[in-house]
């Protein structure tokens, strides 16, 4: 979710790559179905672990964000760059059990959680950041 939403929140002043600890190997549907209906390109999305951003020739970052409340106790790899840390401590959907009612709730909940914190972020990096900066990186 937060890869396709800053993708288009963002714009061209950020590129944003996602990943998790524990990769399933595909995005859950309801991820898609959510970011669709909400107006974001959910093209080109994958399950992907972090190790594949830890390595030499790994993109360098400025900052790191945790989405998930359940990854604040993992070890994570040492990212290029010594980029800025953020958490943002939401809950993971695909962990929802329940009613497909509930289920669905989750992600639409999640996903504007999301929304709301990838925007707030965005204004706030651009309104501190210097565009010189934020062009050269």
């Amino acid at each position: 979710m937060g890869e396709a939403i800053l993708t288009r929140v963002g714009g061209e002043r950020f590129r944003a790559c996602s990943a998790g600890s524990h990769p399933t190997g595909r995005v859950n549907p309801l991820t898609f179905n959510e970011l669709t209906r909400r107006g974001y390109p959910p093209h080109g999305l994958t399950s992907k672990s972090w190790t594949q951003f830890s390595h030499a020739d790994a993109p360098q970052f400025d900052y790191v964000i945790w989405v998930c409340e359940s990854a604040a106790g993992e070890d994570a790899p040492v990212w290029r760059g010594r980029p800025q840390h953020l958490h943002w401590q939401l809950p993971a959907p695909g962990q929802v059990s329940g009613s497909d009612q509930n289920i669905r709730a989750a992600f639409t909940s999640v996903c504007a959680q999301v929304e709301e914190a990838v925007t707030r972020f965005v204004h706030e990096t651009l309104a501190t950041e210097p565009e010189t900066a934020l062009s050269a990186r």
